[in-house]
């Protein structure tokens, strides 16, 4: 199963709590910490590390191009940007595991619905005493 994206996480808290990511943003802020603020958070971390993995891969790429020489100063550089491109990917997973989950154990609560006005109840009649066929003494 792939990870989601931070786009697809988004999408579905945004969908959870029916509105926009930044309006979200926004109202969190006035709030004390509660489970949107964690959601958020949780999205940002992945956002940022789906941007390192884009950096770091991009930099690993310039450092092995086929007509670039590689030297001793530049295996340094090699090891470090793969480094941290693996680690970048590894928070990227957890993050999305992580934060997927949460929400699949989420769900949006209908909203109350007003109470119909139909026709009242019908009253029960008063209860009958029960005539006993035993003679009483």
């Amino acid at each position: 199963m792939p990870q989601p994206t931070s786009a697809e996480i988004a999408a579905r808290i945004e969908e959870l709590y029916g509105a926009a990511l930044t309006d979200l943003q926004a109202h969190a802020q006035d709030q004390p910490p509660g489970m949107l603020a964690a959601l958020l958070g949780s999205h940002d971390q992945l956002a940022l590390a789906e941007q390192s993995i884009t950096v770091y891969r991009e930099r690993l790429e310039q450092f092995v191009h086929p007509e670039r020489q590689i030297g001793t100063h530049e295996v340094s550089h090699i090891l470090d940007c793969a480094r941290r491109l693996a680690e970048a990917v590894a928070v990227r997973d957890t993050q999305a595991v992580t934060t997927q989950a949460v929400l699949q154990s989420l769900g949006r609560t209908p909203s109350p619905q007003p109470p119909t006005t139909g026709a009242p109840a019908a009253v029960s009649a008063p209860p009958v005493p029960t005539v006993s066929a035993a003679p009483s003494r």
